[in-house]
């Protein structure tokens, strides 16, 4: 069996359970792709995952490659699959109940890539699909998100939220954006009122939100009620919002618990990213090997828009 270079788990812990080392290299079967990675990128969702957050949704075994983000070249196609062939650049997300990203060689689905933008490089495109499928279904298939309404979304600088901030420009609403350090940074993206929350509490300025994008949970979840107007919307990425709560505020919930088709809505993606809607921002690329500081930054916070793994040799 042929063998890459691969990081994987052996046990749950912190981000030194997360191992460079050799690993056998994947074959595609009916309906997968083999896919030489040439970039992926790290995201909380992979930080839970190898503290163990993650056992009890999913039927993991260990040992386990994790990552969710790639972005590479088809290298092998399984029977039954049309519509890629060797050589084509690709984009998308990896399973999250199976062997993952961080490798260099991975199997996934045809179904869960798309061709990637030409005006992006690997790097650029690595840093788009997780957050971006992430942001679409909190904002579109969730908030139902329509022109003229008004959104506030907290850690707007960070991967889900700066990808969050263009597409609700784009889809033509009011964008209110919380952050700290990374204020300017937020301004740039285009929102119409940014909020530095180490000085203001977000609370006593935002007002009849019809939709907030709940990145961050706890205690900002809490305080993010009383900004919505009667029958608004909050809509998590991270912890499940209490019904109860919003029926005594008059108000509604959601929590992006899957993701909509993928290949779907990274084809539209990648009409966004071509008109200049989208522009990923990468703060950071790290070497896959270097994936145990790769996950300490991103676990320090404050990180404006993406940390990128390159991958290939």
């Amino acid at each position: 069996m042929r063998s890459m270079k691969a990081v994987r788990i052996h046990s749950y812990g912190g981000s030194d359970v997360l191992s460079y080392e050799d690993a056998p290299r994947p074959t595609p079967a009916a309906g997968e792709v083999l896919v030489r990675v040439a970039a992926s990128s790290v995201n909380p969702f992979d930080c839970a995952l190898h503290a163990g957050y993650m056992a009890s949704y999913f039927n993991h075994s260990l040992p386990l490659i994790p990552g969710t983000d790639i972005s590479g070249t088809v290298e092998e196609v399984g029977p039954g699959v049309t519509s890629y062939r060797r050589g084509d650049e690709v984009y998308g997300r990896a399973g999250v109940s199976r062997d993952g990203a961080y490798a260099e060689y991975v199997v996934l689905p045809a179904t869960d890539i798309a061709p990637k933008p030409r005006s992006l490089d690997h790097r650029h495109a690595a840093a788009l699909p997780h957050v971006t499928l992430t942001a679409w279904q909190a904002l579109f298939e969730q908030g139902d998100l329509k022109p003229g309404q008004t959104v506030l979304i907290h850690a707007a600088a960070g991967g889900v939220g700066h990808v969050a901030v263009q597409l609700a420009k784009w889809r033509g609403a009011k964008v209110i954006g919380t952050a700290s350090r990374n204020i300017e940074f937020v301004r740039e993206l285009g929102v119409d009122q940014a909020i530095d929350y180490s000085t203001t509490p977000f609370e006593e300025v935002a007002h009849d939100v019809d939709l907030v994008l709940d990145t961050i949970g706890g205690d900002t979840q809490q305080r993010s009620w009383g900004v919505l107007k009667k029958g608004g919307m909050l809509v998590s990425t991270v912890q499940p919002p209490s019904q109860e709560t919003a029926d005594s505020h008059g108000v509604r919930q959601g929590m992006v618990a899957s993701n909509p088709p993928i290949d779907k809505t990274l084809t539209e993606v990648n009409r966004l990213v071509e008109s200049g809607k989208i522009k990923p921002h990468v703060s950071a690329t790290l070497p896959l090997k270097d994936i145990q500081q790769a996950h300490s930054m991103l676990e320090g916070r404050h990180t404006r828009g993406k940390i990128v793994l390159g991958v290939a040799q």
